[in-house]
């Protein structure tokens, strides 16, 4: 039971720090282990909790016009995915999971928050960008939705620099002719600063509605969530929300309270009541 739950854990771990293609950790034949490992060094999703996106540098939508990540901001929060259009395996899976977390947020995409996919691979177009956004849309099923997902792609400079500020690391495996790289979505703030990050290829759809309402600074979701996020914390190490059993005490206990003065305050208008009734009796 132990070694099984070993085992899970690090399967779990290692997800997020997986190849493109899963014939990509073995390497070729006569591969040395420790060129495998170079390649490694450069691959990562490091937190840059707080940092700004760069807004203003030029990209292209999916359907080839000129745009820039601030037209994205200001009203609403953003979810982010880096990915490369063209990519064999991974991606898909991100753009999958992050398809099916959204399905049960109950939230609406252009009108919530927005979701922005933008290709890690300058040399992908616009073309690719809405093979990939057709794809996702019929997934996704809510007709009406499309304004809230933007498929974007750039040159190398623009690439480079929402990366870098991503803290998604990457690199070219020059054997197979593709990307190794890590998978995860990042969502940020009104503003454009980076607020939450989820790893790996599935994101529950309560960590993706607390991650946009935190973003959101409380400008969407009911007072129910609000209560709900008291209850739960976010936890960077592992990208995900856990439960704060503290504050579920402080909760409950607050929520004893209150029944509790409330019955006294019942009980005792009653026997207000009673008393006045008895007072007025006819002797």
């Amino acid at each position: 039971m132990k070694r099984g739950a070993t085992i899970l854990f690090c399967a779990l771990f290692a997800a997020p720090l997986t190849y493109a293609q899963r014939g990509m950790m073995q390497g070729p034949v006569g591969q040395p282990a420790t060129t495998q490992a170079d390649a490694l060094k450069d691959v990562g999703f490091d937190q840059r909790l707080d940092e700004t996106l760069p807004l203003d540098l030029p990209f292209r939508d999916e359907q080839g016009q000129t745009v820039t990540l601030r037209q994205y901001f200001g009203k609403r929060p953003a979810i982010i995915a880096p990915v490369y259009y063209e990519c064999p395996m991974l991606c898909s899976q991100i753009l999958n999971g992050l398809i099916s977390g959204l399905k049960g947020v109950l939230l609406q995409p252009g009108k919530d928050f927005e979701v922005i996919v933008v290709s890690f691979d300058p040399r992908e177009t616009p073309v690719q960008a809405a093979k990939r956004k057709d794809a996702a849309m019929g997934r996704f099923a809510k007709p009406g939705s499309e304004t809230g997902f933007h498929f974007l792609t750039g040159d190398e400079e623009s690439v480079r620099a929402v990366t870098a500020a991503l803290g998604f690391r990457y690199t070219w495996d020059e054997d197979r002719q593709q990307f190794a790289h890590a998978s995860g979505i990042v969502v940020a703030t009104l503003e454009g600063k980076l607020s939450r990050y989820l790893y790996g290829v599935e994101y529950a759809p309560r960590d993706i509605r607390f991650a946009l309402l935190e973003a959101s600074e409380n400008k969407i979701g009911s007072p129910i969530d609000k209560l709900l996020l008291f209850c739960y914390h976010y936890d960077p190490a592992t990208g995900k929300y856990t439960t704060v059993a503290l504050n579920i005490l402080r909760l409950a206990a607050t929520a004893t309270l209150l029944a509790l003065v409330s019955f006294l305050f019942i009980m005792f208008r009653r026997d207000r009541r009673a008393r006045h009734a008895l007072a007025g009796a006819p002797r």
